[in-house]
């Protein structure tokens, strides 16, 4: 099991509309989400900059790869690209980031 973290842009005034469809997330799309290997996904806003911070756990045989070819993820992006960058085929923007330190 490995950490992935990444960082999105939400659209300025869409907080509490993100919030609210992440509250009633589809549960076909975590069930996908899961089977690629997901686990333990939080995602924090930071209200200064509109930036949401993301980690999740990976399985070590996750599938993460083909998400983007599985129609949830497709109608999901669609759903959401209303609130945030996105790229041309609507999957928001992730930025990597780069793990400095981690304790458990």
């Amino acid at each position: 099991m490995r950490r992935h973290a990444f960082v999105m842009q939400l659209k300025p005034g869409c907080e509490e509309e993100y919030k609210r469809r992440h509250d009633l997330i589809w549960p076909e799309l975590k069930d996908e989400l899961r089977k690629a290997g997901i686990s333990d996904y939080t995602i924090y806003l930071d209200r200064k900059t509109y930036r949401l911070f993301a980690v999740q756990r990976l399985a070590d045989d996750e599938r993460t790869a083909s998400l983007p070819d599985q129609p949830i993820m497709r109608r999901w992006w669609e759903y959401m690209k209303d609130l945030m960058e996105t790229n041309p085929d609507d999957s928001p923007v992730v930025e990597p980031l780069e793990e400095m330190f981690h304790m458990d």
